[in-house]
């Protein structure tokens, strides 16, 4: 078996003491790997499914060590299923009265920095969470969530999206995050390790299936939320996110059209179009520089159309239909028609 190496980034022994850290490092060296992706890093398969081992390392750490808090709101997705739009407009909505439209730190800040991601930085300094926000961000499966997590009261806001559109999305975002020296895969040989699982946080059915199931037995802890319905009618789920969040909007802010500047701050069109966000940079995997821009490609439902043979994605819509469909949801991203609207994934 090959060998799967973590990240060996430096741990504040304030929150995880060193013993812990070796131990945790010397389960992910014996981890199954796959890297057919060919990225920076293999997936190695932890609880059933595939991750970066550096990621894996702090979502193990996370599972172990980190305390939420009452307040706390985790913010959760798939990669590429509407993560920058819905932590965008997570953090407006929270802090709406510390900032107006025209001192929101969206504006100087793309929102992965403004929303804390655990699978990222926890273990790095004693407390993740940005001072006065509640907001929590993270592509870990339900089961992976911090114990801490799963046993309180705290809130989770959980978006997907068609899996045809999520693959299409993710398939270019790292072919533009892989270093040149490293060969490209093909779009069909990405097509075929997506659907059988090994992709990023993969298998997509599993991920969703995990909060999806768990919405249903404890609605009033999870949010769950599709792309799509939220393309169709922004306004409406910015205000029932705000509910459930415990933020609602006043009937002052709704005539005075706050939910509407929340709606426009954290609009394609517009964040795409910010300094920040078309020419700044932060740091992925490894500390390897990722261009803002990257986050921002077009956003539309059914694009897919526009990549997938009728072949490729009737595979795919057949794995929807057998996975989640018999489970009572995701029917309506079976041939699905397209929406010319945008927003950032």
């Amino acid at each position: 078996m090959n060998q799967c190496q973590s990240s060996n980034v430096p741990i504040d022994q304030e929150v995880v003491c060193p013993e812990a850290v070796d131990r945790i490092r010397g389960i992910i060296s014996t981890l199954p790997i796959e890297n057919g992706w060919r990225f920076i890093e293999p997936l190695c398969l932890y609880q059933g499914f595939w991750c970066h081992p550096s990621l894996t390392e702090r979502i193990m750490l996370g599972e172990e060590f980190f305390k939420a808090e009452p307040n706390d709101i985790f913010v959760c997705s798939p990669p590429k299923s509407g993560t920058t739009w819905i932590k965008a407009l997570t953090f407006a909505i929270v802090t709406r009265t510390c900032f107006d439209g025209s001192t929101s730190p969206l504006l100087l800040k793309m929102p992965h920095e403004c929303v804390p991601a655990l699978h990222r930085i926890f273990g790095k300094k004693p407390d993740i969470r940005e001072p006065g926000l509640p907001l929590i961000a993270t592509h870990s499966p339900y089961a992976s969530l911090p114990k801490s997590v799963l046993n309180s009261d705290c809130k989770i806001v959980y978006i997907c999206r068609d899996p045809k559109d999520a693959f299409i999305s993710l398939f270019h975002f790292k072919a533009k995050l892989r270093p040149q020296e490293i060969e490209p895969i093909s779009l069909e040989a990405a097509f075929d390790l997506y659907c059988e699982g090994k992709s990023d946080f993969g298998p997509f059915w599993d991920h969703i299936l995990g909060y999806w199931r768990t919405s249903l037995e404890r609605p009033g802890k999870i949010l769950f939320l599709k792309y799509e319905d939220m393309m169709k009618d922004t306004t409406f789920y910015v205000k029932k996110l705000s509910e459930f969040m415990g933020y609602p909007f006043s009937l002052e802010e709704e005539k005075e059209g706050v939910v509407q500047k929340i709606v426009e701050l954290c609009s394609f069109e517009f964040m795409s179009n910010l300094e920040v966000n078309k020419n700044g940079m932060l740091f992925g995997i490894r500390n390897h520089q990722v261009r803002n821009k990257n986050f921002f490609r077009k956003g539309k439902v059914g694009d897919w159309r526009n990549h997938l043979t009728p072949e490729m994605a009737e595979r795919l819509d057949k794995i929807i239909e057998q996975k989640l469909a018999a489970s009572g949801f995701g029917r309506d991203w079976l041939n699905v028609k397209p929406v010319l609207e945008e927003q950032q994934v």
